[in-house]
């Protein structure tokens, strides 16, 4: 069964770090661009980063530059989003998704597999 599976969220103090990982299950997500999403209460799905298949090259959305970072590991089926000086505004579930027809660190939300997501909460 093909699967994406996030790890655990979680609440986070503002200024906190959390790193989330998604492991795929099923397939092997060397050759898949993938992307991480979120999703705000009240608000629409947004990007946050993607990473490409071919050279591991990465795009950051403006709303989380120099805060957040994305990286795989293809030997772990695993590509994981490190987010530092997180602030409340990015409370949100967060999502991963991939797809190996996309070329370059390009994703949205047309890309075939999605994660059920996971929730992170910035408050103090």
């Amino acid at each position: 069964q093909v699967q994406l599976v996030e790890s655990r969220g979680g609440l986070v103090q503002p200024g906190g770090s959390l790193r989330l990982s998604c492991a795929a299950s099923g397939f092997t997500l060397d050759g898949y661009t993938v992307g991480w999403f979120r999703q705000a209460p009240g608000k629409e799905r947004e990007g946050v980063s993607c990473i490409s298949s071919s050279d591991s090259s990465t795009y950051v959305f403006d709303s989380v530059k120099g805060r957040f970072t994305i990286a795989r590991d293809n030997a772990k089926n695993t590509v994981y989003l490190q987010m530092n000086s997180l602030k409340p505004e990015d409370t949100a579930v967060y999502y991963c998704a991939a797809d190996r027809r996309y070329n370059g660190p390009y994703c949205d939300y047309g890309m075939m597999y999605w994660g059920k997501g996971t929730p992170v909460t910035v408050s103090s």
